[in-house]
């Protein structure tokens, strides 16, 4: 059964792109027939995947527009089999003017994915750093959520938010979503501080730490020029590792528990 993940967190720099591109990777790498949706129209992840978005005909604000299905915009990721992207564009910052206006916006992107979900076992979904519709559909659309969280002083702050609007999901839109856990991003386990943050995250608010954490590491900051995850850049440093072995995690206990649509 295919199973939907949102990675979200509304505060920017924490990784999600990045941990999108390298759970798709790692998933597909294991045999996952995988999709990325990339829903944010900075299109980072469409660039980080090799893609240009500003020569890209088609995005997902044509699927938000009713001017294609994601079967005709889907993009098969070179260099990585089993891996495909539901690229973005700049484009996508008036789907959010668009889908204000239209009837159960908070579906758009769930009834879009539905004719295509059989194709994959799973799909993860790249949130905006916001709570808007955008990230709503991102939601709305998903089985479950994951957080990255950058351990660092402050950096937990809006995790309340983002249960808060998840909540309203939940209310509204999709009750059976669940929080699959958080992330560990730009770990650096020499410091007390960021044991401290995942420790209070953990006890604050009841969610899982997913393990292991990933550490920091140049490597990612070399990959998305290059258009490859940290997998095909560095394919034997710590970070792909961490994100081969947290992959594997969300595979297992998605087999064990029956989980997806």
């Amino acid at each position: 059964m295919t199973e939907v993940l949102a990675v979200a967190n509304q505060k920017g720099g924490v990784a999600k792109t990045t941990t999108v591109h390298s759970l798709g990777a790692a998933a597909a790498e294991a045999g996952q027939r995988t999709l990325v949706v990339d829903l944010d129209p900075q299109a980072c992840l469409t660039f980080s995947l090799g893609f240009d978005p500003d020569r890209l005909e088609r995005s997902l604000h044509d699927v938000f527009v009713r001017r294609a299905p994601v079967a005709e915009v889907r993009r098969q990721v070179p260099g990585v089999p089993g891996l495909d992207l539901l690229p973005a564009t700049i484009d996508l910052a008036g789907s959010e003017v668009h889908l204000l206006t239209r009837t159960g916006r908070e579906h758009v992107l769930a009834r879009a994915l539905q004719p295509v979900a059989a194709d994959y076992d799973l799909v993860l979904i790249d949130c905006p750093p916001s709570l808007g519709v955008l990230t709503i559909n991102g939601l709305t659309a998903a089985d479950a959520v994951l957080i990255p969280l950058q351990c660092e002083a402050l950096s937990h702050r809006g995790v309340g938010q983002l249960l808060e609007t998840i909540e309203d999901v939940r209310a509204f839109a999709n009750a059976g979503l669940a929080i699959r856990g958080v992330i560990a991003t730009m770990y650096d386990d020499r410091t007390k501080h960021a044991r401290h943050v995942l420790a209070e995250v953990e006890e604050r608010y009841g969610i899982p730490v997913l393990q292991p954490p990933v550490r920091k590491s140049i490597r990612f900051a070399e990959a998305p020029a290059r258009g490859k995850s940290i997998l095909q850049h560095a394919p034997g440093s710590p970070g792909a590792a961490a994100y081969r072995a947290l992959a594997r995690h969300l595979i297992d206990t998605r087999v064990a528990s029956g989980t997806g649509s």
